[in-house]
């Protein structure tokens, strides 16, 4: 497997970014559309909850994406100075 560039890991991260977005975006629209019952703000919450708990997930995985495009950057830095 190839190690990505840096370029497609930050190009990843903004697109976790943007579904996260999307996710409660959808949420949003979803829980303004529930009728106003208590069936309804039973579904509006587990939707909220959805939502929360898979952009909690995309957030960590960008997290991972982010800390290895960082680690990425240092070990270019030690190659440009040892080879210097």
């Amino acid at each position: 497997m190839l190690t990505p560039t840096t370029a497609e890991l930050l190009n990843a991260i903004e697109v976790l970014n943007k579904l996260g977005e999307r996710i409660n975006t959808d949420a949003t629209h979803s829980v303004m559309q529930m009728p106003e019952s208590s069936l309804g703000e039973h579904y509006a919450g587990r939707i909220g909850v959805n939502a929360i708990e898979q952009t909690s997930r995309i957030q960590i995985v960008a997290e991972q994406l982010k800390n290895w495009r960082d680690e990425l950057l240092q070990q270019r830095r030690q190659n440009v100075s040892q080879s210097v």
